[in-house]
C-alpha cells in the first residue's frame, strides 16, 4: 500500500513539473503583438479567403483576395 502511495505522489509531481516546464517554454504573444514569423491577414469580402494584408486588394467595401473579386462586388 505504501509503495502505491509513493508511486502516485511521484507520478503527480512529475506531471506537474512537466506542465510547468512546458508553460514556461511556450512563447505567447503579449499585448496584441504577433509572434515572430507571422503576418496580419484579412478576409476577402466576397469569398472569405484569408490573405496577407500586404497582398490584399483594397476596395471601397473592404479587402479582397484578387482584383476580379473586387470588380465583381463593387461594380
Amino acid at each position: 500500500m505504501r509503495f502505491l502511495l509513493v508511486f502516485l505522489v511521484v507520478v503527480v509531481l512529475a506531471w506537474r513539473w512537466r506542465t510547468w516546464r512546458e508553460s514556461v517554454h511556450r512563447e505567447t504573444p503579449r499585448n496584441g503583438e504577433l509572434a515572430p514569423g507571422t503576418t496580419d491577414t484579412v478576409a476577402c469580402h466576397q469569398c472569405g479567403v484569408h490573405v496577407p494584408a500586404q497582398d490584399a486588394v483594397v476596395g471601397t467595401l473592404g479587402a479582397y483576395c484578387s482584383n476580379a473579386h473586387r470588380l465583381a462586388m463593387e461594380l
